[in-house]
C-alpha cells in the first residue's frame, strides 16, 4: 500500500498547485512575456519600417529612372529638332548664296553683252569712218588725176589693202 499512498490525490494540494501556477503565470506574463512581446513588436515594427523605406526607395528610384528616361528622350528629340532646323537653315542659306551668285553672274553677263554690243557699234563706226576717210582720199586722188582703168584697179587694190590693215 505504500505504493498507493504515493499516488493519492489531495484536493488542497491541487488547489494550492493551481493557485501557484496561476500566480506564476501572471508573474511570468507581467515580468517576462510582456517585455519579450514588446521587444518582438518593436523588432517587427523596425523590420516593417525597413521594408517600407526600401519600397519607398525603390519607388523613388523607379520614378527617377522614368524621369531620367523621359528627359533623355526629350533631349534626343530637341537635339533632332535642332539638327533639323540647322539643316534647313543651311539649305536656305545655300539656296540664297546660289541665287545671289546666279544674279551676279547674270548681271556680269548682261554687262559684258552690253559692253560687247557697244564695242561692236564703236568698231562699226570706226570702220565706217575709215571707209569714208578712204573714200574721201580716193575721191581726192581721182579728182587730182585722170583715172585710167589700170589706175582704177590699183586704187581698188590699195583700198582693199588699207581696209585689211584697219
Amino acid at each position: 500500500m505504500e505504493f498507493l499512498e504515493f499516488f493519492t490525490i489531495d484536493v488542497w494540494t491541487m488547489i494550492f498547485t493551481w493557485v501557484n501556477m496561476f500566480i506564476l503565470y501572471k508573474v511570468v506574463k507581467k515580468l517576462l512575456l510582456k517585455p519579450v512581446m514588446n521587444v518582438l513588436n518593436q523588432r517587427e515594427n523596425e523590420v516593417k519600417k525597413i521594408y517600407d523605406d526600401a519600397n519607398e526607395a525603390n519607388e523613388k528610384a523607379a520614378s527617377l529612372e522614368k524621369e531620367y528616361s523621359e528627359k533623355m528622350a526629350q533631349a534626343r528629340d530637341e537635339a533632332g529638332e535642332i539638327i533639323k532646323q540647322a539643316t534647313l537653315s543651311a539649305q536656305k542659306r545655300e539656296k540664297d548664296i546660289i541665287d545671289s551668285a546666279n544674279q551676279q553672274a547674270a548681271a556680269i553677263t548682261k554687262r559684258a553683252e552690253t559692253e560687247i554690243e557697244q564695242e561692236r557699234k564703236k568698231a562699226y563706226r570706226n570702220i565706217k569712218d575709215e571707209i569714208s576717210d578712204i573714200s574721201v582720199a580716193i575721191a581726192e586722188k581721182m579728182v587730182q588725176r585722170e583715172i585710167k582703168s589700170e589706175d582704177h584697179e590699183a586704187l581698188i587694190k590699195q583700198f582693199i589693202e588699207n581696209v585689211g590693215e584697219a
